[in-house]
């Protein structure tokens, strides 16, 4: 297969800081789109495999799967796009598309497995991708997204995955202007679980350990804040809630927030890979017909009713601007937990 050669910003081990390398695109097959990248969002799991922290990362590792750009090159089959056009990518860049999950558009859930944007196996070229951390992107147009002209192109990179991972859930647990949901944690993820659940007409509160982030908490659209480590505000909560979705990517006990679900809410995991400790109580799941669940990010038909949403409601997430170079460092401070909520790389500094 013939390729080309573009620059990008990777890790050639586990113990190598991120830094400018050459890499390998596919040409553009009957298929494909050509996609110049403007924009792309940095993810905790970007961090995660250049770290080799979940193991299997194969070196070089070019990490990004929050990317936004425009259509340089399609292919003769491709109909949906044309050059010139704002498009996304988000955390699949390919799936078996005749499974029963594929079929149902769950590519998320793909059966023979999804391949990553990036650290996946690349069917075409028979090695592995590489993510958005780079000049351009080849990419079966079925896996391609349109973007919304009216929003801010870097504030809408995050939505690809804080966005889906948080807004998938959403709408699988049926949210809407009647429904009571909770988030837990303010982050990536947890900011962008209060903008589209308040976008779609819920009750929106917080759970928070500590009052610092109240303000903000509210100017995002949460109706409510409750400390999670304060007894009486917890009691004040119990049995409110129909969806809770709870975004802490560490082991942490989610039996406080189990009692604050109404009969047949749902608490959703979204942000957590591991066991829980201490162990989940299952007396008032089995009392009150409360399930706790899990949800990984979406399909591409769901991402692009995510966009279309987002691009009607005027809702993006919040950014701070970076440049490629100054990705090592960026990786230092989310470890601190120290942006506000999302790292996006300019990609014209490469």
């Amino acid at each position: 297969m013939s390729t080309f050669t573009v620059k990008a910003y990777g890790a050639e081990s586990i113990t190598a800081d991120l830094k400018e390398m050459n890499i390998e695109r596919r040409e553009v097959t009957s298929k494909d789109v050509e996609i110049e990248i403007l924009y792309c969002g940095v993810c905790h799991s970007d961090l995660h495999t250049a770290r080799n922290d979940w193991g299997g990362t194969i070196y070089p590792a070019v990490p990004g799967h929050e990317i936004v750009g425009r259509i340089t090159k399609v292919g003769s089959e491709v109909s949906k796009f044309k050059v010139g056009d704002l498009a996304g990518v988000g955390c699949i860049v390919d799936s078996c598309g005749h499974c029963n999950s594929c079929q149902h558009d769950l590519e998320q859930y793909c059966e023979n497995g999804f391949t990553g944007t990036y650290n996946g196996k690349d069917k075409h070229t028979g090695g592995h991708t590489f993510g958005g951390y780079s000049q351009k992107v080849v990419v079966d147009s079925h896996h391609v997204l349109k973007v919304p002209k009216n929003l801010d192109l870097a504030a809408v990179a995050p939505l690809l995955c804080a966005g889906i991972t948080t807004w998938s859930p959403l709408r699988h647990w049926n949210v809407g202007p009647n429904s009571k949901v909770a988030v837990v944690g303010l982050g990536g993820l947890g900011h962008m679980a209060i903008k589209l659940a308040k976008g779609l007409g819920a009750e929106v509160t917080l759970f928070s350990r500590t009052p610092g982030k109240t303000e903000d908490a509210k100017q995002l659209g949460a109706d409510h804040v409750i400390i999670s480590t304060d007894e009486e505000q917890m009691k004040s909560v119990k049995g409110k809630f129909d969806v809770i979705i709870d975004t802490v990517p560490y082991v942490h006990d989610v039996n406080p927030y189990v009692t604050t679900l109404n009969i047949s809410g749902t608490h959703v995991l979204v942000g957590y890979l591991g066991g829980l400790e201490p162990i989940l109580n299952t007396v008032p799941m089995i009392l009150g017909r409360k399930s706790v669940a899990g949800s990984v990010i979406g399909g591409i038909a769901e991402t692009q009713e995510l966009l279309d949403f987002c691009g009607e409601h005027n809702i993006v997430s919040e950014i701070e601007m970076i440049k490629m170079q100054d990705i090592n460092e960026a990786y230092e401070r989310m470890l601190k937990s120290d942006v506000r909520y999302r790292f996006v790389i300019d990609m014209q500094s490469l």
